[in-house]
């Protein structure tokens, strides 16, 4: 659903401040503005004075005169040039500056939003709003209050010069402007409605070409070629429509400016033919007015084609700001204190959750406790909310009511620094940022030794593995890590978690996309990396959870059941049940028929 488009004047309010740390620069800007304005006013009063002096009195107009004008007006010319080369450096690296700035405040804003606006908003629509809509706005950034400067003082002074030539051929003149500007304004607005939509689809369309390259292995193995062209070149005519649309306003909008511009010139050809036979402006203060109509005239279509730039520049703004704007659900509250001395307990104080788009319960009156370094499991059917519980500890969620507490303060009055410092996550899903390997495990801790990395990856039992490439830990592993095998990603994971050293550890399925070979390397590495840390698993391979000191069976939104392996299948009830299936993984073979698996 496309939202509601902000006024162009909230949006200026909301860009002034980025110019606050080039006030000087723009301050100068504007002043090499004026300068390069004041040299091409001069020109007209130049050859008026010139034609004046000719037709009044011929032996006035001697060589001395005519080269002392000429000197003046190459002076001008290379201050004109000199103030030009300020403009056209200075004043762009500050547009790219600003746009820097913005980018930075987006990427920032973007760090501290929670998983549900990620879940909600496509990564090719994030990816459009820091690169492309912001690129205009550095010439926005520049050129707007450039333009507007010089039009007006173009506008002023050649109204002040004509009207002292003619004041009533001025003012017919200048009251078309008023009208020019009220016919052009519904081409205006309908512009600036189709850039939006424009950079809307532009966000879709990077959208499902991202989609698409990130899938291209399912889609060659489905042979499904020209069904992904077909949806990409739908979703790319789309925006042909859109952009046909567009330059037909645009068009339309330029159009009207030519014949406002049109009759311009003919008011002063027939006005000013009319006063001249009758003796009310002389043949000189005619070309002079004619000169200055032209440079007004420049500046109003120069004002126009800037239109397109400034409705791509106020979209960009508008975008910008709309991201800007994402609620903030996970932050730290004022009186947040720093997590110090961790021991691990972890309790959830009678937890209720929902999503908030849909507002489906999740988890319903959870309540328990984990003691420091107790090994707990938490199973139950797919879709019952293991994976929602563990995102609540790290605050990657926070509860609908109820609270979280680790040891015993509640998560929400600590710090989310100090909080996700102390715990480590392992999901089944690994992602590994494009690089080397040993900079994918250094991202645990950031200042970590060359020693303190290769002991992880030992400890992760990645390190043998590691060495035998070709490259080592120099190795690039591919976009999200596709040049490994699920097993070494999964062991580089554990390697850059052993190097953060956590309290507390959450394994989210970490072995269930793996083979039994690759499952069973990990798990010893896994076991190495709980011991002494508070662990909360999640697994649905059941078999590997027997050794727990504790196993929660979550269902209907709710724990039903708790207690250790053998206790639990003596229950026979839902864990047993689970235990037992084998869709799950393997009752059937580690459980005899009394359903203690001894």
């Amino acid at each position: 659903m496309e939202r509601k488009t902000m006024k162009t004047g909230v949006l200026l309010k909301r860009f002034l401040p980025y110019y606050r740390k080039y006030i000087w620069i723009m301050a100068i800007d504007l002043f090499c503005a004026a300068l390069t304005t004041v040299c091409e006013l001069v020109l007209p009063l130049m050859l008026r004075y010139l034609t004046d002096v000719g037709m009044n009195d011929l032996s006035a107009l001697t060589l001395r005169m005519i080269l002392s004008i000429g000197s003046i007006y190459f002076v001008l010319r290379i201050i004109d040039g000199a103030a030009s080369f300020y403009m056209a450096y200075t004043g762009h690296v500050m547009g790219a500056s600003i746009e820097t700035d913005m980018r930075e405040d987006a990427f920032a804003h973007l760090q501290k939003l929670s998983d549900h606006y990620f879940n909600n908003t496509k990564v090719g629509q994030i990816m459009s709003r820091l690169t492309s809509d912001l690129f205009d706005v550095t010439e926005f950034a520049h050129h707007c209050p450039e333009e507007f400067f010089i039009a007006f003082l173009k506008t002023v002074v050649s109204f002040l010069i004509l009207a002292k030539v003619n004041l009533l051929l001025t003012v017919i003149i200048f009251l078309l402007i008023p009208v020019m500007a009220i016919s052009c304004t519904w081409f205006n607005l309908q512009v600036k409605k189709a850039f939006k939509r424009q950079r809307n689809h532009i966000g879709e369309l990077n959208a499902r070409i991202e989609d698409s390259l990130l899938g291209n292995k399912v889609v060659r193995a489905f042979a499904n070629e020209n069904v992904e062209f077909n949806k990409f070149n739908r979703d790319n005519q789309e925006f042909l429509k859109i952009k046909r649309q567009t330059y037909r306003y645009m068009a339309a909008f330029q159009n009207t400016v030519r014949i406002f511009d049109g009759l311009m010139y003919v008011v002063v050809i027939v006005a000013g033919g009319i006063f001249m036979m009758q003796e009310l402006i002389a043949p000189a203060d005619l070309v002079a007015y004619t000169l200055y109509v032209t440079t007004l005239l420049a500046t109003i279509r120069r004002i126009i084609e800037f239109a397109e730039q400034f409705q791509r520049g106020i979209t960009g703004i508008e975008r910008f700001s709309e991201l800007i704007d994402a609620k903030i659900d996970i932050f730290d509250e004022d009186d947040a204190v720093l997590l110090q001395n961790v021991k691990g307990e972890i309790a959830f104080r009678h937890v209720s959750f929902e999503y908030s788009d849909d507002h489906t319960p999740v988890l319903s009156d959870i309540d328990f406790v984990i003691r420091p370094g107790e090994k707990v499991a938490l199973v139950g059917p797919s879709g019952g909310g293991k994976t929602t519980l563990c995102n609540l500890i790290p605050r990657f969620y926070d509860p609908t009511s109820g609270e979280v507490l680790l040891d015993g303060q509640n998560i929400r009055n600590v710090t989310l620094q100090s909080l996700r410092s102390n715990v480590g996550v392992v999901q089944q899903e690994v992602y590994l940022f494009s690089g080397s390997i040993y900079e994918n495990i250094i991202y645990g801790k950031p200042e970590a030794s060359w020693e303190e990395v290769t002991e992880a990856a030992k400890l992760a039992g990645a390190h043998e593995f590691i060495i035998g490439l070709k490259d080592g830990y120099d190795t690039y592993v591919g976009e999200r890590g596709v040049k490994l095998s699920g097993g070494q990603k999964q062991r580089i994971s554990i390697a850059r978690v052993f190097l953060k050293a956590p309290k507390v550890l959450l394994l989210d399925e970490a072995t269930a996309a793996l083979d039994n070979e690759s499952e069973h390397l990990i798990s010893e590495s896994l076991d190495k990396l709980a011991a002494g840390r508070t662990t909360l698993t999640i697994a649905h391979r059941l078999t590997t959870i027997h050794d727990a000191d504790r196993i929660l069976v979550l269902s209907g939104n709710q724990i039903i059941e708790e207690g250790n392996h053998e206790t639990l299948l003596k229950k026979k009830g839902l864990y047993w049940q689970l235990y037992m299936s084998a869709e799950i993984g393997g009752g059937s073979k580690a459980a005899n028929e009394d359903g203690t698996g001894k």
